[in-house]
């Protein structure tokens, strides 16, 4: 079932999603060589909680942490520790959850620490651009199929591997909600988008092929040929004729 929010619930939502946002904005200046991923943990809930938010993620589902810090290969769910250090030529991804006043809102955004070669470079601008054009098409009575195909076919034009384990959700007073919203063109998906609903779109590329491991942490997201992979995600309120973006400005 695939609830629809008031205006007053989105606006909750929406708040938590602008702490978010300024949190991913903050990390910025945050990474960097030889920061380790557990200190970003660290800001991180500090930041949440200045803002009268709770971080989402920490014991959700026994989740350890505030965020997700996963690392090149790591597609999502790293755990942040004291012995993983950030080196230059890396990539992260940061998967952050604000929850204010029982609602919630997600985000994440891939990160370059130092410099990193052009092929990475362009895997993480166009796994952004597959987030925008998946919002692109949203609007009330949009099969939420198109904005999957969508999506795809960002990745298939660059020939990027879309990782299929791992979708979109719908969010609001718990992290995941229905409806789960695949990267790829699927007929799963063929429920009419509806003014009022709220979903975390969040394309997940890899350079390479799309199959993935889960470590023995029971966490942490790996593709298996070793492969870089990108992450870019909005919460999102479907309106009349268009959407509006809970975790921007």
């Amino acid at each position: 079932m695939v609830s629809i929010k008031t205006e007053e619930e989105i606006e909750l939502m929406n708040y938590a999603g602008s702490v978010c946002y300024n949190l991913l904005e903050y990390m910025e200046n945050c990474i960097k060589p030889g920061v380790t991923t557990k200190e970003l943990d660290t800001i991180a809930e500090k930041f949440i909680r200045s803002k009268g938010c709770t971080p989402s993620f920490l014991n959700y589902e026994g989740y350890p942490a505030s965020i997700c810090t996963s690392i090149n290969d790591e597609v999502v769910h790293g755990i942040p520790s004291e012995k993983r250090k950030l080196k230059n030529g890396d990539i992260i991804k940061l998967d952050v959850g604000a929850c204010y006043k029982g609602y919630h809102a997600d985000t994440a955004r891939t990160y370059k620490v130092g410099t990193v070669n052009k092929e990475i470079s362009d895997l993480m601008k166009y796994t952004k651009e597959a987030l925008y054009k998946g919002l692109s098409v949203i609007k009330d009575g949009v099969k939420l199929n198109d904005v999957c195909t969508a999506i795809e076919s960002v990745a298939i034009s660059h020939g990027y591997g879309v990782i299929r384990e791992l979708t979109g959700h719908g969010i609001g007073t718990v992290v995941h909600e229905d409806p789960y919203i695949p990267n790829y063109s699927n007929t799963e998906s063929e429920l009419i988008l509806k003014e009022g609903m709220t979903l975390a779109i969040e394309p997940m590329f890899s350079l390479k092929g799309r199959k993935v491991w889960l470590l023995e942490d029971d966490w942490t997201i790996v593709t298996r040929d070793g492969s870089v992979a990108a992450h870019y995600e909005h919460t999102i309120a479907v309106t009349k004729d268009g959407y509006k973006i809970l975790t921007g400005e």
